[in-house]
């Protein structure tokens, strides 16, 4: 079905805001980002516009991966402060008509969650077949290389078997061994993780971002043994075969729609992260009819700039190839489903860096890219910091990145002799995820305004310059940009439902499309280099009216041409008169 202005849900005009907290304001000096420090800052998401507050995870954690390892589901870890803290923070953003998502991790725990606790506890425990715990291999000696039950690599490096040597039988984690996965597979698991998620929506949350939400099936054989997957590097493989996209995924999405969300659900927000996703399963997903999710994180995209040797092997972005994946996005989930737009956020470097020049053409190119984002169709995702144009980390040692990622990355690495220290440090510095984490750069001052001790992350040098304060003191800056994209999505039903067709679709450096509803038409037009860029457009479009631009002088265009200035980004209204 495709939405109307009449029977749109709310979140087509809605622009979400990622908060992740340990890195957004801090309260009490100790170096990491907390609720209450959210609570100092509530006056600025408010001034911005956005609709929805994503938080990553608060919840009591070992943090092994910064949070997402949770060992209580249903309580706020000591390091951001306490459930009546987010009750507070709930309270004070409704109050500004902001409605509030937390982080839903539910493919795995910390290994230090009661249930897993129990479920190691021996071979009998009622909780055994809460996670997947496998003998090994036959023939093979527990616990030596090649014995765990599968070949399957860790997104995290290493195999994603850990062997216990307390009952003798190996635990599966995706990610991190402190990251062990529950068994989906358990109707008891299942029930719990509706009960935790309702539980929640009774405390006032207004939805859920799920986590890697697309992994919780397996491929599982009648026997109960999971399959090998093509060799990869060394000793390992390639499973995500067996566990991207599973037999019983969407069973599970629509149970759980029926279990938790069933009567309550015209003002939540559901959005799955769901690695390796292609068009067709997007559709699947967020076809209203399903009754699964609202719209899903892809990561098409965000793998253009990757090499042949992975996240960590940059390559530089084509143009071209980035407009045919957003291209086919819009154009498959057109006629059903929803889109979620974004360029940045916890596990991505920041896109001025990225796809834009984060020296001079700082401003110009964080305001392009933000604008070609924005007037897709679709929920845009706004992360901390992007609304200022905050930049890479540009980290110049190796000890001093702090994600999990890059340290097994860089150990595995070394143990290989696959790269030099030189390349390992040129990889993180384009693309750790350490990039996104830096303090938030609220002022000028010594630690950018985030905390008066040690940030658990050294904050970006360049605050001097690029922080809340200077940004909000300049009408120009990428800060006032993004209340104006903001604000055009909540005023035009073109931005927010209109059909979308691509143009220029080979051209190497600018980015150029139309937005069309009732008679209305935007084109949107982005110079994705710092060098003017001349390109023909439908003489229909001469004169046409600036609805939103990033330069002192827009460009309009004239005899069916229009000059873009470096970095330009421009929408544009057809004049009435043009038809």
């Amino acid at each position: 079905m495709t939405f109307t202005v009449d029977d749109a849900p709310w979140w087509t005009g809605a622009v979400v805001y990622q908060i992740y907290p340990r890195s957004f304001q801090d309260s009490d000096g100790d170096g990491i980002g907390d609720l209450r420090g959210v609570l100092q800052r509530v006056d600025h998401l408010a001034e911005l516009g956005v609709d929805v507050v994503w938080f990553s995870p608060v919840y009591r954690s070992p943090q092994d991966d910064n949070g997402y390892d949770i060992s209580d589901y249903q309580d706020v870890d000591p390091l951001f402060g306490t459930l009546e803290d987010l009750d507070e923070v709930v309270a004070a953003l409704h109050a500004r008509g902001i409605k509030v998502v937390m982080d839903l991790v539910v493919n795995h725990t910390s290994d230090e969650h009661p249930w897993f606790v129990e479920s190691r506890s021996s071979t009998d425990n009622p909780r055994r077949d809460w996670y997947w715990w496998r003998p090994a291999r036959p023939g093979m000696q527990p616990g030596t290389p090649g014995a765990e039950p599968t070949n399957w690599g860790s997104f995290f490096s290493g195999p994603t078997w850990e062997y216990d040597e307390a009952t003798g039988e190996y635990y599966l984690h995706l990610f991190s061994r402190k990251q062990p996965d529950l068994n989906w597979e358990n109707p008891q698991v299942r029930q719990a993780v509706y009960a935790m998620m309702r539980w929640w929506l009774d405390r006032g949350v207004d939805g859920f971002r799920m986590d890697v939400i697309n992994l919780i099936s397996k491929v599982v054989d009648e026997d109960g043994t999971l399959a090998d997957g093509p060799a990869t590097t060394g000793a390992l493989g390639d499973g995500s075969g067996q566990y991207m996209h599973g037999p019983r995924l969407h069973e599970y999405l629509q149970e759980m729609h029926h279990e938790v969300f069933d009567g309550r659900r015209d003002g939540l927000l559901l959005v799955g992260e769901t690695p390796g996703a292609t068009v067709h399963d997007g559709a699947l997903f967020t076809d209203p009819a399903r009754r699964e999710l609202d719209m899903v994180f892809t990561f098409e995209h965000v793998g253009l700039d990757h090499g042949p040797g992975g996240k960590f092997d940059p390559r530089p972005l084509d143009l071209r190839d980035l407009k045919a994946v957003l291209g086919r996005w819009q154009a498959g989930l057109a006629d059903v489903g929803w889109n979620a737009l974004y360029w940045d956020n916890h596990d991505q470097p920041r896109i001025v860096s990225r796809f834009g020049d984060d020296d001079a053409y700082r401003r110009e190119s964080a305001t392009m890219l933000a604008t070609v984002l924005h007037l897709h169709r679709g929920t845009p995702y706004v992360y901390q910091g992007e609304e200022l144009g905050m930049t890479n980390a540009h980290l110049t040692s190796l000890d001093d990145y702090r994600d999990i990622e890059a340290l097994r990355y860089v150990q595995e690495a070394r143990e290989l002799g696959s790269a030099s220290d030189d390349q390992l440090l040129a990889g993180l510095a384009a693309m750790s995820r350490d990039n996104a984490r830096t303090p938030v750069q609220w002022d000028a001052s010594p630690q950018a305004g985030f905390t008066t001790g040690e940030p658990w992350l050294p904050v970006n040098p360049n605050h001097r310059h690029v922080n809340a304060e200077a940004e909000r003191a300049d009408p120009s800056s990428v800060f006032h940009h993004y209340r104006r994209l903001i604000a055009l999505r909540h005023e035009d039903a073109t931005v927010r439902l209109g059909d979308f067709t691509m143009l220029l679709p080979d051209h190497p450096h600018v980015y150029a499309f139309t937005r069309a509803l009732d008679g209305d038409a935007l084109l949107v037009l982005g110079n994705f280099t710092g060098e003017e860029q001349t390109v023909d457009v439908d003489g229909l479009w001469d004169g046409a009216e600036v609805v939103l631009g990033n330069v002192a002088e827009p460009a309009v265009p004239r005899d069916g041409r229009v000059r873009l200035a470096p970095w330009e980004g421009v929408v544009l209204r057809r004049a009435a008169a043009s038809g």
